[in-house]
C-alpha cells in the first residue's frame, strides 16, 4: 500500500476515491513506566518508554487504516495525517487518517510520468509473460464406454 503525506502521487493518476480511512486507539499508560519516565524526565533526554508506546500505536493505527482501505478496494493512501490527543489524565488517543485511492502509475511517455512510474508499469508488462502461476485445472470427464 502506497502512503503519502500529499494530496497527489507524483507519476500516479488518481482513478477513484473511496472516501476517507482510519485507524485508531486509546492507549492509557503503564503506571510503572509513567514512573520511571517521570525520574528520567528529571535530567532531560529521551523517554524511552514512552517512545516506544507511541511508537507502538502509531504502528497499529498504520495498519488499522491501511485494512481498511483495502477492504474498500484501495490501493494507496494520499493526504495521510496522524493526530495525537490526551484523554483524561493517564489515556492517550492516537488517530491515523487519509484518503484512500485506487492509483495507476504513468507509463513512459504519459505526461507527468516519473522514473519510479516508468518503472512499476513497464515491471508489470513484463509480469504476464514471467507468470508463474499454474494453469486452471481441466476438468474430468469418466472416459467412454467401450
Amino acid at each position: 500500500m502506497l502512503i503519502v503525506t500529499s494530496n497527489k502521487i507524483p507519476g500516479h493518476r488518481i482513478d477513484a476515491v473511496f472516501g476517507e480511512v482510519m485507524g485508531l486507539t486509546v492507549r492509557s499508560r503503564d503506571l510503572g513506566s509513567q514512573m520511571i519516565a517521570g525520574f528520567r524526565s528529571l535530567g532531560g533526554g529521551e523517554l524511552p518508554e514512552m517512545t516506544k508506546a507511541l511508537y507502538e500505536s502509531r504502528q497499529e493505527v498504520m495498519a488499522r487504516m491501511v485494512n481498511e482501505a483495502q477492504q474498500r478496494g484501495a490501493n494507496a493512501i494520499v493526504a495521510m495525517r496522524f493526530d495525537t490527543s490526551e484523554m483524561g489524565g493517564n489515556w492517550t488517543e492516537v488517530c491515523a487518517y487519509g484518503t484512500a485511492v485506487f492509483a495507476i502509475p504513468l507509463a513512459e511517455g504519459e505526461p507527468g510520468a516519473t522514473g519510479q512510474s516508468i518503472y512499476l508499469t513497464s515491471t508489470a508488462a513484463q509480469q504476464p509473460e514471467q507468470s508463474t502461476t499454474s494453469p486452471a485445472p481441466q476438468e474430468h470427464t469418466a472416459p467412454p464406454e467401450i
